[in-house]
């Protein structure tokens, strides 16, 4: 369906430029965008690639495993359906730790095989309360680092590119704790309308 509103939107553009008389103000946008979409794309693969390996490198050196250990109460609290050696808290502990480094193309892939895990745990199509809990703190997000963001504002020649961090952490502190309690209320609703 979005597909389909862009190419839309698209469409009207166009033909609004052509009535318009303005046809080449729209080719000349065009070409220039894609060119500046090569290169941020470019810059962004670059400091992508640096964070993966600092990643790679904490990995090697047991920070990671640091970390995990770190956050393992409060996952293990959070998702008390899923046992505690189940490997689905693996991969949960993999994506948190990738997402407050502000990876997420790398979290994603661990993401979706914590969902795997426990949609097999579960053994059911449905959205288990896990994988509901799971959605709501992927989706807000923990940050403590926003590389793609600080990639996008060097690839700017932002002055300051690493000014946001303090506020990046702040948003997504609120958002992460947002998430925990409104996805905990409605649990918590639904078991008492139950009952």
């Amino acid at each position: 369906m979005v597909n389909l509103i862009w190419a839309f939107l698209a469409i009207i553009g166009i033909l609004y430029a052509m009535f318009n008389g303005t046809m080449d103000e729209v080719n000349k946008a065009v070409f220039e965008s894609a060119n500046e979409a090569v290169t941020l794309s470019i810059g962004l693969i670059s400091v992508l690639v640096f964070w993966l390996g600092i990643m790679k490198i904490a990995e090697e050196a047991g920070i990671l495993k640091g970390l995990a250990k770190l956050f393992r109460p409060i996952v293990v609290r959070l998702f008390p359906e899923i046992p505690k050696d189940h490997p689905a808290i693996g991969y949960i502990l993999s994506n948190v730790t990738a997402n407050i480094f502000g990876l997420g193309n790398a979290a994603t892939p661990m993401g979706i095989k914590a969902m795997e895990e426990m949609k097999k745990l579960s053994g059911s199509d449905e959205a288990s309360r896990s994988m509901i809990t799971f959605l709501a703190i992927n989706t807000s997000s923990l940050t403590l680092i926003p590389t793609t963001v600080i990639a996008i504002r060097m690839q700017y020649d932002s002055i300051s590119p690493t000014e946001i961090v303090g506020t990046t952490i702040l948003a997504t502190l609120i958002s992460t704790t947002s998430a925990i309690m409104i996805d905990r209320l409605f649990y918590y609703r639904s078991t008492w309308r139950k009952k």
